[in-house]
Parts: C-alpha cells; structure tokens; sequence
C-alpha cells in the first residue's frame, strides 16, 4: 500500500507555535505535500508562502510516522523543525478557516493531532533560543 507524503513545518514564536485550522476542524501545521523533484525543505518554504505568507529557514527533522487522517486513510507525516526569516505578519490562504499562535503549554486543549502536538513540544526542547522574537 501506498502513502502521500506530507512535509509539516514547526515555527515556534514567543513560546507559541503557529497553527492552521482545518476542513475538519482540526490545528494543524503548515505545510502539505512534496512535489516530484522537491526537497523537503523547498516544500516547505514553499508551504508556508502560500499558506500563510511567512519566509523561513529550515533548521532540522524533528520526526516521522504514519498518520490516519480520516478512517483508512493515511499519509506518512515529516516534521521539520523551522525559524522565522524576517517579520511575522501572516496572511492565510483559502486552504484553511484561520491561523493562530497556540501557547505550547496549552496544545492539549485544543483539537490538534497527537503527532503534531508531540512534534512542537520536541522542537521548542531541542532548541528553545531560537523561538524568542
């Protein structure tokens, strides 16, 4: 069986990760699928242009794993650690309803995939200077 591959970025800013909500209903992280030929690093920039009109720099993977998005289907989830490159003044695109800066301390109170959530806390643990803007 095969899966699609989606790339996911972590921007953390002032301790709060910047999330996107969903069809589903769901927070979700900025990014989407690879295109042929594409790093994934490229995709993500690319990403979080259309996504949200924010520049970033890609610093390093935090994780990988299987994930059921709706019953029977899945996708393999990469979550790539990123930094702001330049001012934060986003502006959503028509694939989401909203953007928002969660507190991480708080993302178990929100509706956020398991490995989404787990992907934030690991990146703000790996590097915490890097999330002060």
């Amino acid at each position: 069986m095969d899966f699609p591959i989606s790339i996911k970025g972590v921007l953390i800013i002032d301790d709060k990760a910047l999330l996107l909500k969903n069809e589903r209903d769901e927070w979700d992280l900025p990014g989407g699928r690879i295109e042929l030929g594409e790093t994934p690093e490229n995709c993500l920039i690319r990403e979080f242009q259309e996504e949200v009109s924010v520049n970033i720099v890609v610093k390093q993977i935090i994780d990988s794993y299987l994930f059921e998005v709706i019953p029977d289907k899945h996708v393999f989830i990469v979550t790539y650690g990123c930094q702001l490159n330049g001012d934060f003044s986003p502006k959503i695109s028509d694939e989401h309803q909203e953007f928002d800066l969660h507190p991480i301390h708080h993302l178990e109170q929100i509706n956020i995939p398991f490995g989404y959530a787990r992907s934030i806390k690991n990146w703000a643990k790996i590097n915490p200077v890097l999330f002060k803007h």
